[in-house]
């Protein structure tokens, strides 16, 4: 499908990645309006800075091969591995930090790198109880994990995460999904594959804090009675939503037709951090979307590793 826009235009081919690996850091979209800044660090990866504290969710740096874009799909029996060395470069110089890690779901693209995430930041880490549980698997510590189902309102120093209940996105003609399942909070096998990681419930976070707030969702799909009142300044949105009714109009508008509308999880992950790529032109489709249901709002944009402020 054809995107309709050129996207040299849009994006600095990973500049910002670039920048920050050698030492430099990365510029910001636009002047702050508020003590909130936000960061993607490709799919549906956020560091979410508030003053001297750092929220992320679904940080997901590794993005190892799956096939998934492909015509075939991911290969249930990929390998997971996290690249650790990789991880360390952020850390050790100083561009990543984390007080907590919010996971809107189990799968592999959204929960692999957190469990050495953790240990390395001591950050609190939120999910549910089967993403607790394939995380204590995977190695996190125990005594950083704590499990939320929707519903909970937490204020911590200088910002507030309200967990909504939520729903994975419903693709193909019977509107299923992938990797569906539960697990008991306990100590499972050690998941070794990318089909071991289940779905296993799905949250939305409400992030506030430094005269902002930001909503995210893991995928394309949501609980409109979840999301009654909300006002934040920030939707981060992903494509698709194909089998949702008036996925885009009828979201924006419970909202109150939010002031921002960051594309998020839009991007091939089967490619490296540093090289941000729409497999399918599903960017171009919310991006017409988002102006016809709401044209008051504007559309967000960023590269891997970009920055904007609310």
């Amino acid at each position: 499908m054809e995107t309709g826009f050129s996207r040299r235009g849009l994006f600095g081919a990973g500049a910002a990645a670039a920048a920050i690996l050698a030492g430099a850091p990365a510029t910001a979209r636009a002047a702050s309006a508020s003590g909130m800044t936000l960061r993607w660090w490709g799919n549906n990866g956020w560091e979410i800075r508030i003053g001297t504290k750092t929220i992320l969710i679904d940080p997901w740096l590794t993005r190892f091969k799956t096939g998934t874009y492909t015509s075939a799909g991911a290969d249930p029996r990929t390998p997971l591995s996290v690249n650790e060395a990789l991880i360390d470069g952020y850390l050790d110089r100083g561009f990543l930090h984390a007080d907590h890690i919010l996971v809107t779901h189990g799968h592999y693209d959204h929960l692999t790198d957190v469990p050495y995430l953790a240990r390395r930041t001591g950050a609190t880490v939120l999910g549910t109880e089967t993403h607790l549980s394939l995380m204590a698997a995977l190695g996190a510590p125990e005594d950083q994990l704590a499990i939320a189902t929707g519903g909970e309102d937490l204020t911590f120093d200088g910002y507030s995460i309200r967990v909504l209940r939520s729903l994975h996105s419903a693709t193909g003609t019977r509107a299923r999904v992938a990797f569906p399942g539960t697990r008991p909070l306990s100590r499972c096998d050690r998941p070794r594959v990318i089909s071991d990681l289940l779905e296993g419930g799905t949250l939305a976070y409400a992030v506030s804090g430094g005269g902002a707030s930001v909503l995210d969702f893991g995928g394309s799909n949501y609980i409109e009675s979840e999301l009654a009142g909300l006002r934040p300044d920030v939707v981060l949105l992903p494509p698709g939503g194909a089998k949702v009714t008036d996925y885009v109009p009828r979201l924006l508008r419970i909202l109150g037709n939010p002031r921002f509308v960051a594309a998020t999880h839009w991007d091939d992950f089967d490619l490296p951090l540093g090289q941000a790529h729409d497999p399918n032109g599903g960017l171009e489709v919310l991006r017409k979307a988002v102006v016809a249901a709401s044209p008051g709002s504007e559309f967000v944009v960023l590269d891997h590793l970009g920055e904007f402020s609310p």
